[in-house]
């Protein structure tokens, strides 16, 4: 009988059972090698590693084990400030299905914290998956990009005010029109080797930097491009969407924010592309879809919320959502409503350390159509209990203060004819394995009967 009971159940007082399974699942040893480990391949290698931009390795017990505690305590906070790895989409609401989602569930954070607290034992080494192979930081996401672009230099001292300007124009030297599938910003410069603060405001002097593509008779050329911020990631544009880079046309940075490191530092920006093959020519047409606010209002010592609106007037996929605002700003919101019918898309935690970028599947890209107001919601905190705030006594608005602030959602996307944005509805239909009636998040003429 005794065999009976340890082989199938557990009772605990009256009328408690847990299953054997659940019980030894609870009980079972959490070790470095077979549980931890390739968690931090997933999702905290890619930073965490020599040269990279994170302040400490992760890449192997030895490193990791002195930080075991930090690592239970930063992923505890899951969506606040200071949380890692930095990933801040709520999982309660709005759209889940991203690219390169490095985000940790909830039962990974629960056997990191278990690791933690039974003192980080290593393992059995025969557990551990084979080591990530990652190329050296002088790699380009997007591959060896067909023109590397290099923004004049500017150098910030050790310690000065905030720069707030503009960087002269650079001719590309491109002999041909082309259009470009994908692009990626590098800060380069001479701070790495230099002693100082090894976090990422002390490897880099660029907050973000505003591109500009302008062509041999004045115009602009390609729409909207994306924005260069700190540890931004590349972007891929829509293969039916290549943005035009015309013969002779130049790159401008009309907006720059630098500020110190505390290492006198000489930096530039290298633009790289990825060209479309010659004679490609776009089906569809990106854009670049900026919601925001000047009308910014944070007394000291306050708590308040902001929001912007705007309305589509074409068909439109969004390919990619990013939160933007400064050091009060903690929490980010993105609504749309089609008609009488309001859908939250996403909400975000913000945390100014870490501007994160969030590129939807291709399933689950939000199709709207033609009229759908966007609404965007900023939280901001601006007392003592956000940390990033340096004297929450100040009032904070727009301008060019380190500590003021910004309502800015960054979205990128394609606009859609109304023949292409029924065909992308077909195919996203299709996709989801839909019924007629059936609808999906993001997606209101997904429920509508197929033409």
């Amino acid at each position: 009988m005794k065999a009976f009971i340890t082989g199938m159940v557990v009772i605990f007082g009256a009328g408690f059972v847990l299953p054997a399974s659940s019980v030894r699942a609870q009980t079972a040893e959490v070790t470095f090698a077979k549980d931890i480990a390739p968690i931090l391949q997933r999702s905290c290698q890619n930073c965490h590693r020599p040269d990279s931009i994170a302040p400490m390795s992760l890449l192997t017990y030895e490193d990791a084990r002195p930080w075991a505690k930090a690592m239970k305590e930063r992923t505890l906070l899951r969506r606040g400030r200071g949380a890692m790895p930095p990933w801040f989409i709520e999982t309660e609401v709005g759209i889940q299905k991203f690219k390169d989602d490095i985000s940790l569930t909830d039962a990974e954070i629960a056997r990191i914290a278990k690791w933690a607290d039974a003192g980080a034992p290593r393992g059995n080494p025969a557990d551990l998956p084979p080591a990530k192979v990652f190329a050296d930081n002088a790699t380009w996401q997007i591959g060896t990009p067909d023109l590397i672009v290099t923004s004049p230099a500017i150098e910030m001292k050790a310690i000065s005010p905030d720069y707030w300007g503009a960087l002269a124009a650079v001719p590309t030297g491109l002999s041909e029109d082309r259009y470009v599938a994908a692009m990626e910003i590098k800060e380069v410069n001479d701070s790495r080797d230099k002693p100082g603060r090894a976090t990422v405001g002390g490897l880099f002097v660029f907050h973000h930097a505003v591109l500009s593509v302008t062509g041999p008779d004045g115009r602009q050329s390609g729409g909207g491009w994306p924005v260069h911020e700190v540890g931004r990631n590349a972007d891929i544009f829509d293969s039916q969407a290549g943005k035009l880079l015309r013969t002779g046309s130049s790159i401008s940075f009309p907006s720059v924010h630098l500020h110190a490191n505390g290492k006198d530092t000489k930096a530039t920006l290298q633009v790289g592309f990825k060209f479309h093959p010659v004679g490609y020519k776009p089906a569809i047409q990106s854009t670049l879809i900026s919601i925001g606010t000047d009308d910014l209002d944070i007394p000291g010592g306050a708590r308040v919320s902001q929001t912007a609106s705007m309305t589509l007037t074409q068909p439109t996929k969004l390919t990619v959502f990013e939160p933007h605002m400064h050091s009060t700003g903690v929490r980010m919101c993105l609504e749309a409503t089609y008609g009488s019918k309001v859908e939250t898309l996403n909400c975000s935690g913000y945390d100014h350390n870490w501007v994160k970028t969030y590129a939807y599947d291709e399933d689950a890209a939000p199709l709207l159509p033609r009229g759908t107001v966007l609404k965007v919601t900023g939280y901001f905190d601006n007392t003592a209990s956000n940390k990033n705030v340096v004297d929450p006594r100040n009032w904070s608005g727009l301008g060019h203060r380190s500590i003021d602030n910004m309502l800015v959602m960054i979205a990128q996307g394609v606009n859609l004819t109304e023949a292409q944005f029924a065909q992308e509805v077909a195919r996203r239909r299709e996709a989801l394995q839909l019924k007629e009636g059936e609808s999906a998040l993001g997606c209101p003429a997904c429920g509508a009967k197929p033409q």
